[in-house]
């Protein structure tokens, strides 16, 4: 029992570090944004294009 003398304030403390951390995070602005960088990763920052394939020319009915 007198552990208790302890751990009930060691409790109180931990939680309240917790709720100011959360607090911190909420006022900064951490969860602002909950989809875009989930959807971040589906997207290229690349800015250059992918170079395409030539298709071959057809050939025109005046050189058969």
């Amino acid at each position: 029992m007198e552990s208790l003398i302890y751990l009930i304030p060691i409790a109180l403390v931990l939680g309240l570090l917790a709720l100011f951390a959360f607090l911190w995070a909420l006022k900064s602005g951490q969860y602002e944004d909950m989809e875009g960088a989930a959807n971040r990763i589906l997207f290229d920052d690349d800015d250059t294009p992918t170079p395409q394939k030539k298709e071959p020319e057809e050939k025109s009915k005046d050189q058969d």
